[in-house]
């Protein structure tokens, strides 16, 4: 359809790093196009090694056998399911959440238990409601925080508290973390696996896509203790050899020299999402404020409409993309996930015409 105004990608508006896309072009003119280790160059995961001991609360990996390149946070996301879920296992899922661990888990012939988050908790996972769904085949619990459709977090105290329910317990953890970087309002991000006694039990999931707008160079990793990460690089070498080896160099001068372009994008999106917060509320679309990622999740219950009813007339009407809250699980239905990695003047033009469209409605 043309003319359409899309909110609905969870990318990046901003091009890559200027010196990121020249690494890039520098690789490929010093003919630097050959398969690289399975686990990806050793540069790089030593720069994404000491970037985590940087960034986040001190986190600590050996690049030698803890920490494997991907491509894409999603196929991290795929091997560590398959690596640990056996047919019959349960995974516990916090939703509404990122569309593909259900999948994903069903792929790997295990059982996917979802939690739903209410807006009351903030769309965070408490402890109770962990502790309720934890049965004798529990296998893996997914955290996606912060989280995409609603922009939940888990700050520190609340990551302890699912600690203390995961104690004594043989259950894996899959921290979903490539959100890591946009928190707002001081908050800064803490790492499951930096929990005590939580490091063990934990993959971490990152990437290049969100922080520094690389999601076409298609580059993520994984982090955790080295037995486990020895079975996941078997499925990552037999499937995929190893990631793209120019998004490889460019990744590593993102890793090592563009942390300035990290706060300058993050910035931005904070800017945008107290913008359409706002304009939600003043919609007469309550709307959670959300505290990481770029999305907001607005309620639409007061229209009367389903999600989907709601997405597919506001499309045909009025031009605008959005995407169903039950796209990313039944809890997330009587709400619409809106992206605001847009520039303000596409925010502002979008939110014109879903005024008008409410005001239609009504009229």
């Amino acid at each position: 359809m043309e003319g359409v105004i899309s909110l609905g990608v969870g990318e990046p508006d901003f091009d890559t790093p200027y010196s990121v896309r020249q690494a890039g072009i520098k690789s490929l003119e010093e003919g630097k196009t050959w398969y690289t280790a399975n686990a990806g160059l050793a540069p790089l995961r030593e720069g994404i090694a000491r970037y985590l001991q940087r960034r986040f609360d001190g986190l600590t990996y050996d690049p030698s056998d803890e920490i494997l390149v991907t491509v894409g946070g999603s196929e991290a996301i795929d091997i560590a399911i398959r690596t640990l879920v056996d047919p019959g296992d349960e995974v516990i899922i916090p939703e509404p959440s990122f569309v593909c661990y259900t999948p994903i888990v069903q792929l790997a012939g295990g059982v996917p238990v979802p939690i739903p988050t209410r807006e009351e908790n903030e769309f965070r996972l408490t402890a109770q409601e962990l502790k309720d769904a934890l049965t004798e085949r529990t296998k893996l619990l997914v955290l996606p925080f912060p989280n995409n459709p609603t922009g939940a977090v888990m700050e520190r105290r609340h990551l302890e508290e699912i600690a203390q329910v995961l104690r004594g317990t043989d259950v894996m953890v899959l921290s979903d973390e490539i959100y890591a970087e946009l928190t707002y309002g001081g908050l800064k991000h803490t790492p499951f696996a930096a929990i005590e006694g939580m490091w063990e039990r934990t993959i971490t999931v990152n990437g290049f896509s969100k922080a520094f707008a690389m999601t076409g160079w298609r580059l993520g990793y994984a982090c955790c203790p080295a037995p486990i990460l020895a079975q996941m690089k078997k499925a990552h070498q037999f499937a995929i050899m190893c990631a793209p080896t120019v998004s490889q160099y460019a990744a590593l001068e993102a890793i090592n020299n563009c942390d300035d372009s990290i706060e300058e994008m993050k910035e931005e999106y904070d800017s945008r999402r107290r913008y359409i917060v706002d304009a939600f509320n003043k919609l007469g679309l309550p709307c959670f404020t959300p505290k990481g990622a770029f999305y907001v999740f607005p309620c639409i219950r007061s229209t009367e409409m389903s999600s989907a009813q709601f997405c597919e007339e506001l499309l045909y009407s009025k031009k605008i993309a959005v995407v169903p809250g039950d796209a990313f699980g039944e809890s997330g239905e009587g709400f619409i996930r809106v992206s605001y990695s847009y520039s303000l003047s596409h925010l502002k033009k979008a939110i014109k015409r879903i005024g008008e469209f409410l005001e239609e409605r009504q009229g």
